[in-house]
C-alpha cells in the first residue's frame, strides 16, 4: 500500500519508540514511556481491531493464584520464588487500580476469589488444607495477613466439597471498562495507536529498527514487543500459546452467586457479571490443541464447560447460553515473565503466564524502564 504524503509525516516519521501489541502491557510501557519522555513520538500496533491476544477476551479476574496454583508453583519453583511471583501479581494489582482508579473499570472485591473443589479430588482438597499454614506463612509478607482462610459452600454448589478455600484479596473487574479506559488514557497523553496493523517482521540497524508490517514498512529509533501469546511469530523467546475458552449465559432471575471462583487447579473459573455467569478453562482437557494462535472454539471443551454449569454451579437453573469466545495466552516453563532487552534497540514484555491482568500493569513498567 501506497502511503500518502500527508499519511507518512503525521503517522510514520520520526517515531520514537513503537510498541507491538495495544494490550495490558503495550499500553502500560506506553503510559510509562511517555512519562519518561514528554517529547516522546510514541506508536502503538495492534494486529486486531480490537486489542487481540486476551487483553479483551479474558475473564476479569483480579487474583494472584489459587491454594492449589501456589502448590503446584512450589512444586516447580522455590518458595521465594513462589513469593516474588505472588508480590508481583499483588503489586501489578495495586498499580492497575492506581493508574484507572476502581470506578472506571467496575472493580468489585464481594468477600474474595473461592477455591471448590469436587467431591472426587480428596487428595487435592486435603494437601490444600494440610498445606494452609505453610502457604499463609510463606505469603504473609505481601498480604500483611492470612492470604487463605477456609469457607463454607455457602453458594450450593454440587458435588463438591463442604467447604471452599477463599484468597479475601480477590476482586473481579469489567475487562471491557478497563481496557476502554486504558486506550483513552493512553491517547490523551499522544501516543498513537493504529489498529489492524500485524507486524511481519523487523531488521535492526545501528542506530534504528525497520518495522514491516503487511501494509507499509517505517523506521523507528526502539522497538518493544508485547505480543505475549503470539511473541513467538517475531522472537525466539520460549513463549508457547495457550487458548483460553469462555462462555457466558443470557441474564439469570434472582442470580445470587457473586465472586470469582476457581475449580480443578484453577483449570475452570467463572464469576457472576450483570446477573450472568462466566465460565472460562478447559484447556487441560487438550493441551496440545490448545496450544494455538487461532482463535475458535471446540465441542470437546464447551461441552464441559456447559456439564460443569449445569450440574456443579447452577443445577435445575433453567438457562441460555449467550456468548462463547476464546482468548488466546502466553505460557513457559516458568511462571515468571520475560521482560529483556533483545538487541540494541529491540525490547519486550511477554509470557503473562494467564496473569496478565495481575501483572500486566507492572510489566509493561518495567518494559519501559529498561530504558532508564
Amino acid at each position: 500500500m501506497n502511503l500518502s504524503y500527508w499519511e507518512y509525516k503525521s503517522w510514520l516519521s520520526n517515531i520514537d519508540f513503537t510498541i507491538v501489541g495495544s494490550g495490558i502491557v503495550g499500553l502500560n510501557c506506553a503510559l510509562h514511556l511517555k512519562k519518561q519522555f514528554p517529547k516522546a513520538k510514541i506508536l502503538v500496533l495492534e494486529r486486531g481491531v480490537l486489542p487481540q491476544g486476551a487483553s479483551t477476551k479474558n475473564a476479569g479476574f483480579a487474583c494472584f493464584g489459587s491454594m492449589s496454583e501456589v502448590l503446584s508453583d512450589l512444586k516447580q519453583h522455590s518458595e521465594e520464588e513462589v513469593c516474588q511471583l505472588v508480590q508481583k501479581r499483588w503489586e501489578g494489582i495495586q498499580l492497575l487500580r492506581e493508574t484507572l482508579g476502581d470506578h472506571p473499570m467496575d472493580y468489585q472485591n464481594y468477600g474474595g476469589g473461592h477455591e471448590i473443589f469436587l467431591k472426587d479430588q480428596v487428595h487435592l482438597y486435603q494437601d490444600c488444607l494440610e498445606n494452609l499454614n505453610r502457604v499463609n506463612t510463606l505469603l504473609n509478607p505481601v498480604f500483611g495477613r492470612d492470604a487463605f482462610l477456609v469457607h463454607p459452600n455457602n453458594f450450593k454448589f454440587k458435588g463438591v466439597h463442604e467447604n471452599y478455600i477463599t484468597n479475601p484479596f480477590e476482586g473481579q473487574i469489567n475487562t471491557g471498562k478497563m481496557m476502554k479506559a486504558l486506550v483513552a488514557k493512553v491517547q490523551n497523553s499522544g501516543v498513537i495507536i493504529l489498529n489492524a496493523i500485524a507486524v511481519d517482521s523487523y531488521q535492526e540497524n545501528i542506530d534504528h529498527v525497520v518495522v514491516k508490517t503487511g501494509q507499509f514498512e517505517f523506521k523507528t529509533n526502539k522497538l518493544f514487543i508485547a505480543t505475549n501469546g503470539f511473541a513467538s511469530q517475531l522472537i525466539g523467546e520460549s513463549v508457547k500459546p495457550a487458548r483460553a475458552q469462555v462462555l457466558i449465559t443470557k441474564p439469570i432471575e434472582n442470580l445470587s452467586i457473586k465472586g470469582t471462583f476457581h475449580l480443578d487447579e484453577g483449570y475452570y473459573y467463572f464469576r457472576n457479571i450483570d446477573n450472568r455467569i462466566l465460565l472460562g478453562g478447559g484447556r487441560n482437557l487438550d493441551f496440545q490443541g490448545e496450544e494455538t494462535t487461532t482463535f475458535g472454539e471446540t465441542t470437546l471443551i464447551q461441552n464441559r464447560l456447559e456439564e460443569i454449569l449445569k450440574t456443579i454451579i447452577l443445577p435445575n437453573t433453567p438457562m441460555g447460553i449467550d456468548l462463547r469466545w476464546s482468548g488466546i495466552m502466553g505460557m513457559g516453563n516458568q511462571k515468571k515473565p520475560i521482560v529483556k532487552q533483545l538487541a540494541n534497540n529491540v525490547y519486550c514484555g511477554v509470557r503473562m503466564g494467564g496473569m496478565g491482568i495481575a501483572i500486566g500493569s507492572l510489566v509493561g513498567k518495567e518494559l519501559a524502564n529498561l530504558l532508564k
